[in-house]
């Protein structure tokens, strides 16, 4: 199985609906990016130490009561605003999320601890637009035939580094529903707060995920430690998901 990038984005997404856990917003949705590679590693985590870390606004979302943290490294393209051309130099790069599961009311989501990014200009706009924790990171992607080997060090406050080799290891598949694979990556809205506190959800859309079981080879991983979190010395939940294309609406106050 080789991986590799393909650059055109799938405009048939948005007529992609019947998996929704609810309706597509009637606003217009603003942003598209494109998702290659990624790798979903997730642990078991104690709630208690999430609740203190997650602000107060948002529900922590438990699976048969437990929480979990998440570790995805990806590359992205495609990244622009409706109607306006991408520009490779510009619009493509890798991105490292650590993220939670959280929800309000009847709506699950994530909630990002840290985004790292290997693109400075992304980084000022996200934090200056929506508030969320991107930092500057020197970032290599490389793909060797059916292996993404991966490497990101963070460059300004909060020292983290991530060294992984990672790969799918069988075929692709969709997660049934109601399982632990669906809780942990079927996820349509972000959730975080502006500068004054004031929480927002962030609505996306996407087709339903396709999975593939996976290995890693992680060599050094600081990266749930920086955020305050400990993830243990059991081995995580590996995913990998070729790609996935995504619009993004603007964020709603609640």
């Amino acid at each position: 199985m080789t991986i590799a990038l393909s650059s055109r984005f799938d405009w048939s997404i948005v007529t992609q609906v019947d998996h929704r856990p609810w309706p597509m917003p009637t606003a217009p949705w603003l942003m598209t990016q494109s998702w290659h590679n990624l790798l979903f590693a997730h642990w078991r985590v104690e709630a208690s130490t999430l609740r203190k870390l997650v602000p107060a606004a948002f529900e922590l979302d438990l699976f048969n009561g437990e929480a979990w943290l998440g570790i995805v490294p990806f590359y992205m393209t495609n990244v622009g605003l409706r109607w306006t051309p991408s520009l490779p130099w510009l619009s493509s790069f890798p991105e490292l999320n650590v993220r939670t599961y959280v929800r309000v009311a009847d709506r699950p989501g994530v909630y990002f601890f840290s985004l790292d990014a290997g693109r400075r200009l992304a980084v000022a706009a996200a934090r200056a637009f929506l508030n969320l924790p991107y930092f500057s990171a020197v970032m290599t992607v490389e793909t060797r035939n059916d292996t993404v080997v991966y490497h990101s060090v963070r460059d300004e406050e909060r020292p983290a580094i991530f060294e992984a080799e990672y790969s799918p290891t069988s075929w692709p598949f969709r997660a049934s529903e109601g399982s632990l694979e669906q809780f942990l990556t079927e996820r349509y809205c972000l959730y975080h707060q502006t500068r004054r506190a004031e929480p927002y959800r962030l609505e996306i859309h996407h087709p339903a995920w396709s999975l593939q079981p996976a290995r890693a080879a992680v060599k050094m991983n600081t990266m749930a430690a920086a955020s305050g979190v400990g993830i243990g010395e059991h081995p995580p939940l590996l995913h990998f998901s070729h790609r996935q294309d995504v619009i993004v609406w603007a964020p709603t106050y609640l």
